[in-house]
Parts: structure tokens; C-alpha cells; sequence
């Protein structure tokens, strides 16, 4: 059996740029049509008659060949658009009656607890935002975003009762990395904790960051390790001094009696 994956928006995208190579072509064609199938002859003899004529119905035929090249383009360009159209309310119509269902079961949980019975967490968007928990039932836990400058990442939306904890987001320049999502009951994961920021590049040696705490996990799930500490820059070691020289003995006098 075929399998067809369609997308609505390229197949549009694809007959307005269809549309816009057959309105060249046609003009090119219209701006051909006199200087080509009006030719003069050369001279009044009837060689150079005979050759105008014979040009003139090349012209001709290529204009009428033209036309049905482009009464054709005009045909596909339409269905192609009709198909992506076609395509658009078909996703419509099967998304519309499942969102309906979902947002009606989730209703209750979300108004109660803030929290949706089924369905995936979103993924943290500004600098250091946390993942949103998945579903109570099941879901996934959103992935944290990562911290901006001394700021630590996000930490990983927590999943329901089937699901995996989101990831910790990455730290910052010299901050930890965010905490990994707890995970579901049946066989899900912790999410694992984000990587700590690298130490900042400053003059003295700087603290490096911390990794990051790992969520306690809940029934069978197991927990992930923690982001490694960056290691801070070594400093340079001291210079060590030239060997002074060794001390001239004194000079004695000597007496002759």
C-alpha cells in the first residue's frame, strides 16, 4: 500500500510560482508574435517572397503551439491549486473534530489544576523559562530554555502518569544548568539536567558552575546524571627567579718581615 504526504502550503507555494513562469512565457510569446510572423521579404523577387512566407507560417504554427502549451499550464496550474486546497480542508475537517474532543477532556484539569489532562508540555521560549509539565494521564514534559549570561537554565516540564521528563535547559556563562523533568510511572525517563555554563572569561580565576540537581524520580523511573562542572582556566604559574652567583671569597693581605 502508498502512502501520500501532502503539504497545503508548499503545493500552494508551487502553482503561484507555476502561475508566474507561464505569465513570462506568454509575454515573450506576445511580444514574438508580430516581428516574427510578419516578416517583409528582402527584396521584391519571389525567392525572397517565398522565404518571408515560409518563415512567417514557422511563426504562426509556434504561436498556435504556444497557445495550447499555455491553455495546458492554465489547466494544471488550477488543479494543482484545487488539490492544495483540497488538502487544507481535509487537515481542517480531521483536526477540528480530535482538538474539539481533547480541549472538552482536558477542560475540567486544566480549569482545576492548571494543568491539562493529556498532551505535551511546551518547551520553555525566553532565556532560562522552565518546560511546561505534560498531561496528568500522559504527556510529555516540556524542554527548558537555556539561561542567558549568570542565569540558570531552565528546568525540564515534569511528565504525567506515561510520559518523560523534559530536559534541563543549558546555564549560562558561569551558572548551572536546569533540572531534568521528573518522569512518568511506566517505563519513562527523567529528563536529563542540562549542562552547566562555562566559566566567564575574567582576569582572576572564576568559580566554575555547578551542575545541575537531578529530579527525584517517581515509580520506575530512573534518573539521569547530572550536567558536568566546566572547568575553570588555570592560571599561569608564577615565574621562577634566575640562580643567584655564588659568593667571592675576601681578599687577605699578606705582611713580609
Amino acid at each position: 500500500m502508498l502512502f501520500v504526504i501532502a503539504t497545503p502550503e508548499i503545493l500552494t507555494a508551487a502553482s503561484s510560482d507555476l502561475a508566474a513562469v507561464g505569465s513570462a512565457v506568454m509575454a515573450a510569446n506576445t511580444a514574438a508574435a508580430v516581428p516574427t510572423t510578419r516578416l517583409l521579404a528582402a527584396a521584391q523577387d519571389e525567392v525572397s517572397a517565398a522565404i518571408a512566407a515560409l518563415f512567417g507560417a514557422h511563426a504562426q504554427e509556434y504561436q498556435a503551439i504556444s497557445a495550447q502549451a499555455a491553455a495546458f499550464h492554465d489547466q494544471f496550474v488550477r488543479a494543482l491549486t484545487a488539490s492544495g486546497g483540497s488538502y487544507a480542508m481535509a487537515e481542517a475537517a480531521n483536526a477540528s473534530p480530535f482538538q474539539t474532543v481533547l480541549d472538552a477532556v482536558n477542560a475540567p484539569t486544566q480549569a482545576l489544576l492548571g494543568r491539562p489532562l493529556i498532551g505535551n508540555g511546551a518547551d520553555g521560549s525566553a532565556p532560562g523559562q522552565a518546560g511546561a509539565p505534560g498531561g496528568l494521564l500522559y504527556g510529555n514534559g516540556g524542554n527548558g530554555a537555556a539561561g542567558g549570561p549568570n542565569q540558570a537554565g531552565g528546568a525540564g516540564g515534569n511528565a504525567g502518569l506515561i510520559g518523560h521528563g523534559g530536559a534541563g535547559g543549558v546555564g549560562g556563562a558561569g551558572a548551572v544548568g536546569g533540572n531534568g523533568g521528573t518522569g512518568g510511572c511506566y517505563s519513562a525517563t527523567v529528563g536529563p539536567a542540562g549542562t552547566a555554563g562555562l566559566a566567564s572569561p575574567v582576569s582572576t580565576a572564576a568559580t566554575p558552575g555547578k551542575g545541575a540537581t537531578v529530579a527525584t524520580p517517581t515509580c520506575s523511573a530512573t534518573a539521569a546524571r547530572a550536567g558536568k562542572v566546566a572547568p575553570a582556566p588555570l592560571a599561569s604559574p608564577a615565574a621562577i627567579p634566575p640562580p643567584s652567583a655564588p659568593p667571592r671569597p675576601a681578599a687577605t693581605a699578606q705582611i713580609r718581615l
